[in-house]
């Protein structure tokens, strides 16, 4: 995991390069981008090397659920090739309306705040939060609520929205440490600098495969005004752009209906229990 991270690095220099080639946005209503990228040849993908949803793998090879479902769709579209662009994740949205590529495929959660910023495709799977906690569990962390209880040192990485999850649950912003990624997450577990590190389920799973200080908790849904909330992630778009949304949409829920979808979110991980019918209308609202 830390030579792909060590290779996430490499190819960030490369993909920024590249940026400057980057057509400016349309006035086209609904935005020209599709007709662009079908004229290229190639779709740029902001990704945030975030194991399963999309990174470089020990190869230098681009994987992950979101790029593997964006070569299958954009293929679908008259697209043949995909490009990374690695960047940290609290970047992505930033990094997609100033042009430095064309779409976000890092299985980023739908919610409000993103929505005010962005057009999101409907969601392509739906996920609940795990904490990384030390062997044995020793505060007995299972829920954000545990985590105020209990004044554990808490951790997440950069513009999750576990950050806001903790939040509302009666914990501090001040005193969240705000760690790059789920890497760094499990090292500070590990370190025993915090008591707890927060991320999607499946995210956790995989990063305490390697480690023998540390497990994952069982999967819960965060508690929001009183309500279980289910985040579900999606790709994200430039708000000009709602030709290209609508066009990968249509092959979303063809590849949905086939049972492709799963076929290839499977090798990642992923169940049948994190297939989805949400919307991002219906996550956009909050």
């Amino acid at each position: 995991m830390l030579t792909g991270a060590a290779a996430l690095g490499a190819l960030g220099a490369l993909g920024a390069a590249g940026c400057t080639r980057v057509a400016s946005a349309s006035d086209t209503k609904g935005g020209d981008l599709l007709d662009r990228l079908r004229a290229q040849g190639v779709v740029r993908l902001g990704i945030a090397g975030e194991i399963p949803f999309g990174y470089i793998d020990t190869d230098g090879r681009l994987t992950g659920e979101a790029p593997e479902l964006a070569t299958a769709i954009f293929k679908r579209l008259g697209v043949d090739r995909v490009q990374p662009v690695p960047t940290e994740f609290g970047s992505l949205i930033p990094g997609l309306n100033s042009q430095q590529f064309d779409v976000v495929a890092a299985g980023m959660y739908v919610n409000a705040e993103r929505c005010a910023q962005v057009i999101f495709a409907d969601p392509d799977y739906q996920m609940l939060d795990a904490f990384i906690v030390r062997k044995g569990n020793p505060k007995g962390l299972r829920s954000y609520q545990d985590v105020v209880a209990k004044k554990a040192k808490f951790a997440t990485g950069t513009g999750y929205a576990e950050i806001q999850y903790a939040v509302d649950a009666g914990y501090k912003e001040s005193e969240i440490l705000i760690v790059p990624d789920q890497v760094a997450g499990l090292n500070a577990v590990e370190a025993g600098r915090v008591d707890v590190f927060a991320g999607t389920a499946l995210t956790v799973r995989e990063v305490v495969k390697k480690s023998a200080k540390t497990e994952s908790t069982e999967p819960f849904a965060p508690v929001i005004k009183g309500q279980r909330h289910v985040d579900g992630g999606a790709f994200a778009f430039r708000p000009t752009e709602t030709r290209l949304r609508d066009a990968f949409n249509t092959e979303l829920h063809a590849l949905k209906r086939s049972g492709e979808l799963f076929r290839i979110l499977r090798p990642f991980g992923f169940t049948k229990d994190e297939m989805t019918d949400l919307t991002a209308k219906e996550l956009c609202r909050g």
